[in-house]
């Protein structure tokens, strides 16, 4: 004899479905530590479905995936931890799948997977640049390319890109580390006016200089033959490092928090509202002036090619 279901039981049955359709699927990209892992975080709090990605799940990253899965069972958070590899195109596209898969949409994704380098650019290597390359900028684009579909399916979606001030000043001794992050803010913004007319917002973040375990996987510009010809610029370079540890280690040192705190206000926000480009850093007045004066002029660019209704999420 079957079991019929009360009314109650029914309108448990329904509240949840309504509660899982107005949370937001959220896929985060490089999640087992630094602003990925509190972004993780600071939206499972929230209430939202979070898949959140890396390398090595059950490898090089099982401890830290377990830690954060255990974390979200004692916060109650929906947490699903996913293998995706940003370097790899099928790791990307079957995370992605199975995302949608679990979720049933595809709201969100935070691309923020990404490497550092440091050091003069004439002692990297050309297969140091490469990677670099490869994680930072065509990372994000096969992230891109593989939600795209579903989310235009949807006719709805949101991209956040972390980038970084570098992506508009040149520091010293990031030379193609600024490279790729330049490169990723031309792509997020182009990617903004190729979906203003489908319902679906790119946006980017651009953190300043924070202490998180990115440090601790930079590519070193080591090649001593070519360092020793430099003379006087390798002391110069020890000093720009040792400089970054002491803004580190101080009391006003800058806290990871406030990026994820600023991913979340932009996911809040609707399509129309979300500006193109937030800056996160607590001396970022130089960043942000640049930002304006290149938005003005890319509005009167726009508007001479007649395409003015790109720069209008909302439009159409």
């Amino acid at each position: 004899m079957g079991l019929i279901p009360s009314a109650d039981d029914e309108k448990v049955e329904h509240s949840e479905e309504q509660r899982i359709n107005m949370s937001k699927s959220v896929l985060i990209t490089g999640s087992s530590s630094g602003f990925g892992n509190l972004i993780a975080k600071t939206l499972g709090k929230d209430g939202q479905i979070i898949f959140a990605t890396m390398r090595g799940l059950n490898s090089k990253n099982a401890e830290k995936a377990k830690a954060l899965s255990d974390w979200a069972a004692r916060e109650g958070v929906q947490l699903h931890s996913l293998e995706l590899d940003v370097t790899d195109d099928a790791s990307v596209n079957a995370a992605v799948k199975q995302a949608v898969d679990i979720a049933g949409k595809i709201d969100v994704v935070v691309n923020n997977a990404g490497i550092l380098s440091v050091g003069i650019n004439e002692s990297l290597t050309t297969d140091n640049v490469s990677h670099l390359f490869n994680v930072n900028v065509l990372g994000p684009f096969r992230v891109v390319k593989a939600a795209l579909p579903f989310m235009r399916k949807q006719k709805s979606g949101l991209f956040v890109h972390v980038s970084s001030v570098n992506g508009r000043m040149i520091v010293p001794f990031t030379g193609m580390y600024c490279a790729t992050k330049h490169a990723l803010e031309a792509f997020g913004e182009s990617l903004r006016y190729d979906l203003a007319l489908q319902g679906i917002d790119s946006v980017i973040v651009q953190p300043g200089a924070f202490p998180t375990e990115m440090g601790n996987n930079i590519i070193p510009g080591d090649d001593a033959a070519v360092l020793s010809e430099y003379g006087e610029m390798g002391d110069i370079l020890q000093n720009f490092s040792a400089g970054f540890e002491s803004l580190f280690s101080g009391p006003d040192a800058p806290n990871p928090q406030d990026v994820a705190d600023a991913v979340k206000n932009l996911i809040d926000l609707p399509i129309g509202k979300r500006p193109l480009r937030t800056v996160v850093d607590k001396a970022g007045e130089g960043v942000e002036a640049i930002n304006n004066t290149a938005g003005e002029r890319q509005q009167m660019l726009l508007a001479a090619l007649g395409m003015k209704q790109l720069l209008n999420p909302e439009a159409g």
